[in-house]
């Protein structure tokens, strides 16, 4: 019993290694499947788009997947090869916002607006509370900080 137990431990710390720092990461490709565990063999938990943030809070020990927090507090898998840090990335955070055309409520509400909870965008320019922020079409705008999450 204490060997099934030993074996079933050890088993579980080969597959997983965390770590103790937080790194956000961004989704870089159009489409990405987030799974239950670090594998395709592991069921999807969703699917998710370009610009999508996370914060590392794991990795394999192959370094092959990421365990991966999103907005809501959950913790799924994705491939590393599917994500990078090389820019900052936002999702709303709200049911549904306005995108500005320019960094205050003083400006008129962009063609994209509203951004609706879990959209997601790469993170352009910080100015006071508000963001500039891309799309996955490129398309660009502003919105206050308060709304979006970004780790």
């Amino acid at each position: 019993m204490i060997t099934k137990l030993f074996l079933t431990i050890l088993s579980i710390c080969s597959t997983l290694l965390i770590i103790n720092q937080t790194d956000a990461v961004c989704i870089s490709v159009p489409k990405a499947n987030i799974r239950m565990g670090p594998g395709t063999n592991y069921e999807k938990a969703w699917q998710v788009y370009r610009y999508m943030p996370f914060k590392k809070v794991g990795a394999s020990l192959n370094g092959q997947w990421y365990a991966i927090e999103d907005v809501d507090g959950d913790v799924n898998w994705v491939s590393a090869s599917l994500v990078t840090n090389s820019y900052d990335c936002a999702v709303v955070s709200k049911d549904q916002v306005n995108i500005r055309t320019g960094p205050g409520t003083g400006y008129q509400k962009s063609s994209m607006s509203p951004a609706l909870r879990y959209d997601a965008f790469k993170v352009l320019k910080r100015q006071a509370s508000w963001v500039r922020v891309q799309d996955a079409s490129g398309s660009i705008g502003w919105i206050h900080r308060d709304y979006l999450w970004i780790p």
